[in-house]
């Protein structure tokens, strides 16, 4: 009866020793997923935003649609790359919810209100020019955060630094300061998105990391 009681004793030791280092190794799976899915959800949102614009555009088009929407397909692909390399699910986008957590319907009825200022977007390309100072640094003071948790990508457009945006009107100065590398860039809103808002080429060269086409740590500040 003694040795009966001793094997049981040992038998429950190394259950428990067991049952520990596979606690441990579950910690160690979970950590690694965990921060797999923070980068894999940034791609997703900013992939649907995009989706969202060209939805956006298709519902109401205008002249302009058809080259806003050849330039989102073009970023979605880039994203795609980004995607695969780091192990998410291609084509992964932010079921139809764009930056900001707005729905993705009521910006569609936006573009309409677009036409008016594309007739006036060419004069509005002289004021970046007096903005070119505040272009990566703090700006001139603290402004109001705004889309607070918004990520920011790029939409394909040549000129001087500008940005879309389905929150603020046309002429609202905004700065995107990206945290990861403490750039920043102050810029007019020249037309509208389905976003908080969208960084042209020039804009998005000045705080972008290299080889990246979203900022996932972003803050979004209204100056003017």
């Amino acid at each position: 009866m003694s040795r009966k009681k001793t094997l049981s004793r040992k038998k429950k030791i190394s259950l428990l020793v067991g049952a520990a280092a596979l606690v441990g190794g579950t910690a160690v799976v979970m950590t690694g997923t965990s921060q797999a899915s923070v980068a894999c959800d940034g791609f997703a949102t900013a992939l649907g935003n995009n989706e969202a614009f060209i939805a956006g555009q298709r519902s109401a088009p205008d002249a302009q649609s058809e080259a806003r929407i050849a330039n989102r397909v073009a970023v979605i692909e880039q994203i795609k790359v980004q995607q695969k390399a780091s192990g998410c699910t291609v084509g992964e986008g932010g079921k139809g919810v764009v930056a900001g957590g707005a729905a993705q319907k009521p910006p569609v009825a936006k573009p309409p209100v677009e036409k008016t200022p594309i007739a006036t977007t060419a004069p509005v390309k002289n004021p970046p020019a007096q903005q070119q100072p505040a272009t990566g640094g703090a700006g001139n003071g603290a402004g109001q955060v705004v889309c607070p948790g918004s990520t920011v990508t790029l939409f394909n457009e040549e000129g001087a630094p500008g940005a879309s945006s389905g929150q603020f009107p046309v002429g609202t100065t905004l700065r995107v300061t990206n945290l990861d590398n403490s750039k920043s860039t102050t810029v007019k809103v020249t037309s509208t998105s389905a976003s908080c808002v969208l960084l042209n080429n020039a804009a998005f060269e000045q705080v972008r990391e290299p080889g990246k086409f979203l900022i996932r740590k972003a803050r979004i500040e209204r100056v003017g």
